[in-house]
């Protein structure tokens, strides 16, 4: 069918179309319409089948309430409602004139779209219809066609095209490549206008802890929009650019699907997928940044990219790679972003211990975990920082730069990184 409806616009920008969107065709849910996680019942599709909404089976055998791209193979997901709260099969999503209500099996409400502030029961005001839209945008109407909650405002980790990121709102990483949970980097427009990349106080990650990609700190930033061209910037209140992320770089928009997202390694990457191929190709990377996350992200505290006594190499693909030092081993070998553990039993500090005869060092350049030294000596020679970490039992690294600096380091080892620009020695304590 084809109707109007009716868009809440919080900023008119000349560039944007506001409160409304004419002739939009769209598939109506109906009052009372329900899908079942695990059955066979078909998702809710947009009108040209391009964006499907229902429950889509993770890794860990749970379902998410999500939107997909559904004419590829992948069935890449763009959004989802419960992400921290996955259900087990048998669990239902109804639309109900009080909203959109997700419960599991026993009955039990596990999310509800919250309608926008003042469309609620108290104004007499229902749920009549949604739709799943060939935006990608799952919204929920009145009987006037008017938007009481759409997905679109509450993103979680990707913006598609025509979406916008308004003040106070956030893209939220991943966990890991295959958890979809809430991570540890978030892509933040403040209330007060500035835009950056942060990571976050996971498991806390509503609360930001050091930005490590800064695009704009003068507090004039009203709006981040993705344009269909490809175009990701922020805008000032006039609707002026302010700053470019992702140019324009795409000439023939129309013939590709395109996606924005803040991937798991804190990463935000502009991906196109070309629809003549959609049964037989892949996304590819148009835009991300920051262009090294290894060297990018120093943060007090936390651990850096790749967790704990580990470190962060970029490879040649441009992504960032996980390593354990030597003498240590990964806490989760499914997520080498999980960070790594001493597999050695460690140096005594007993009075008199004489086992510093059981250690030794390896040696890795171009290697350094900054921030985590408790001691620093000056103009000393290579041997002599050695030595002076082998006989300290709480020295597990030590770290030479050429001109005589000396760090010692002791577990956890945070914010690792390897790169040429590190140019340092890390002398790596393990047991032989």
């Amino acid at each position: 069918m084809v109707l109007s409806v009716k868009l809440p616009c919080y900023i008119c920008f000349s560039f944007l179309t506001c409160f409304t969107i004419s002739a939009q065709s769209y598939n109506s849910v109906t009052l009372g319409s329900s899908l079942i996680a695990g059955d066979i019942s078909l998702p809710w599709v947009s009108p040209s089948k391009v964006f499907a909404f229902g429950f889509q089976k993770i890794e860990s055998g749970s379902f998410l309430l999500a939107i997909w791209f559904n004419r590829i193979p992948e069935r890449t997901i763009t959004w989802s409602a419960n992400r921290d709260i996955p259900v087990p099969r048998g669990s239902k999503v109804e639309l109900t004139a009080r909203s959109l209500i997700l419960t599991d099996p026993s009955g039990r409400e596990v999310w509800r779209a919250r309608l926008l502030t003042g469309s609620s029961s108290s104004r007499g005001v229902t749920v009549a219809s949604a739709a799943m839209l060939d935006t990608g945008n799952f919204v929920l109407m009145d009987r006037a066609s008017a938007v009481l909650w759409q997905s679109f405002d509450e993103p979680t980790d990707t913006l598609l095209p025509t979406q916008t990121l308004n003040q106070g709102k956030q893209l939220i990483a991943s966990f890991s490549r295959k958890n979809y949970s809430s991570g540890r980097f978030s892509f933040n427009l403040g209330y007060n206008g500035n835009l950056a990349l942060y990571t976050t106080d996971f498991p806390l990650f509503n609360t930001l802890n050091t930005n490590y990609e800064t695009f704009a700190d003068q507090g004039f930033g009203s709006l981040v929009v993705f344009d269909q061209s490809g175009s990701l910037y922020l805008a000032d209140s006039n609707g002026g650019v302010l700053v470019n992320i992702f140019p324009n770089e795409i000439s023939h928009e129309k013939a590709l699907y395109q996606r924005v997202i803040l991937e798991y390694d804190g990463v935000l990457r502009h991906y196109v997928y070309s629809k003549s191929a959609s049964r037989y190709g892949g996304w590819s990377i148009k835009s991300f940044t920051p262009d090294n996350i290894c060297t990018a992200v120093i943060q007090q505290t936390g651990s850096g990219v790749c967790g704990f006594n580990s470190y962060c190499k970029l490879g040649d693909d441009s992504r960032p790679h996980c390593i354990c030092p030597p003498g240590y081993a990964p806490l989760d070998p499914n997520n080498e972003m999980s960070g790594c553990y001493q597999n050695f039993a460690p140096q005594s500090c007993k009075e008199g211990s004489q086992d510093k005869n059981q250690y030794d060092f390896k040696v890795l350049q171009d290697v350094d975990w900054p921030l985590s030294d408790y001691e620093h000596y000056q103009n000393v020679p290579v041997e002599w920082c050695r030595e002076v970490c082998l006989t300290d039992c709480f020295c597990a690294v030590a770290i030479y730069r050429n001109g005589g600096d000396c760090w010692k380091k002791k577990v956890p080892l945070s914010n690792g990184k390897n790169d040429t620009s590190v140019d340092r020695i890390a002398f790596i304590k393990i047991r032989i």
